[in-house]
């Protein structure tokens, strides 16, 4: 028989946790993670890893499943959660079906895309007092107007006041990168409704009045993510190895957030057209960071060659871009610590969004039973 647990703080539940972005993001901002749901193997170790062999006993049970095939009451049942007692329901669906990479009309038909309707199968059987989706900014193009309609009749229909969507920038949140992402907010009729929303801004344009009149922080500069050495025993601290031809390409891209088109090559691709500046680009130091997308340690994929050195970034880089704190293992190697990276909600940002959502709720006394098992 488990033991009933007091649980003073804000609980949430996770759903398409990834690598974590959003859990670290909650934790930090004093919410108890109840639970994650994630599918993709290598994240489901890095949550492992993170999560619950570093935590207590109250680290968060990780469900290895398919959310598709993982009803809400088996969460529910496990737990001892009862209906609308949970605080905070939070999650980004994968978005790879909205992203801005695919053009024309791809995407519209990516069975990825259905995933946020059923983000929404959990909001209506545990009846959240708030629930939180993160997603690309093409989440609001009109080819995909159909999913996002059906999931404001539905939150509207269960009796929740939706705030945007708002597209917020991680780089106005104290994070090193330019990334802009869709938060879509829902609150339980019955739940003050007074919080601040979209959050205020933290950083702003360098010589903006804020800044100089000390409102806001400046936005961080790319430089501020190579500053700290890497660490020889890091197994992140990892970059793809290159062909001499490669290397001799990047050794002739200016450094300072020089472009492929300032090396010493200029691919047949690229001779009749303009487009794809970045690929192959050096990282500026002084301005902020790229957005770290799933091939982010890919220099062919955008501008993530190193700002000094004849390579691409890190693992270790990119996540720091993402404000992952360097004791944040990733699992899988190269290619899926970078997938990871790129799913992941910056930390800070998140943190932003659910200090501003939390701060009107009464942290339930007693929830219900908490298990430690993990499947």
């Amino acid at each position: 028989m488990r033991k009933s647990v007091s649980r003073p703080k804000v609980a949430a539940i996770d759903l398409f946790a990834g690598a974590g972005g959003f859990s670290l993001a909650a934790q930090k901002a004093g919410i108890q993670v109840l639970a994650a749901v994630e599918n993709y193997a290598y994240a489901c170790d890095t949550y492992g890893r993170n999560f619950i062999e570093e935590q207590s006993e109250s680290a968060p049970r990780l469900y290895r499943r398919d959310i598709l095939n993982l009803s809400p009451k088996t969460i529910m049942d496990d737990l001892s959660l009862a209906e609308g007692a949970l605080d905070i329901l939070m999650g980004g669906p994968p978005c790879q079906g909205y992203s801005a990479h695919r053009i024309n009309n791809a995407g519209v038909d990516d069975p990825r895309n259905k995933l946020l309707l059923r983000y929404f199968a959990f909001v209506r059987a545990l009846k959240p007092k708030i629930f939180v989706v993160e997603n690309v900014p093409g989440l609001l193009w009109p080819r995909h107007s159909e999913y996002l309609k059906k999931f404001e009749i539905a939150a509207a229909k269960e009796d929740y006041t939706l705030f945007g969507p708002s597209i917020l920038n991680a780089r106005d949140y104290g994070v090193p990168q330019n990334r802009k992402r869709v938060f879509i907010i829902g609150c339980r009729s019955d739940i003050g409704m007074k919080f601040p929303w979209p959050p205020p801004a933290t950083h702003g344009a360098p010589g903006s009045v804020e800044v100089q009149n000390g409102i806001l922080s400046a936005w961080l500069p790319a430089s501020t993510v190579f500053e700290t050495p890497l660490s020889t025993s890091d197994p992140n601290a990892i970059h793809m190895k290159h062909s001499e031809a490669l290397i001799e390409v990047f050794a002739s891209t200016p450094q300072n957030g020089g472009s492929r088109r300032d090396s010493c090559r200029t691919l047949r691709c690229h001779k009749n057209h303009d487009g794809h500046k970045d690929c192959y680009g050096r990282i500026d130091p002084s301005n902020t960071g790229p957005t770290m997308t799933t091939a982010c340690i890919n220099p062919s994929k955008g501008r993530f060659v190193h700002p000094t050195k004849n390579h691409g970034i890190t693992v270790r880089h990119a996540a720091r871009f993402q404000c992952f704190p360097d004791t944040f293992v990733f699992k899988g190697g190269l290619i899926a610590g970078g997938v990871q990276v790129g799913n992941a909600v910056p930390i800070l940002l998140g943190e932003a969004v659910l200090r501003a959502i939390s701060s009107i709720l009464i942290p339930s006394r007693r929830i219900g039973s908490f298990g430690d098992a993990n499947e």
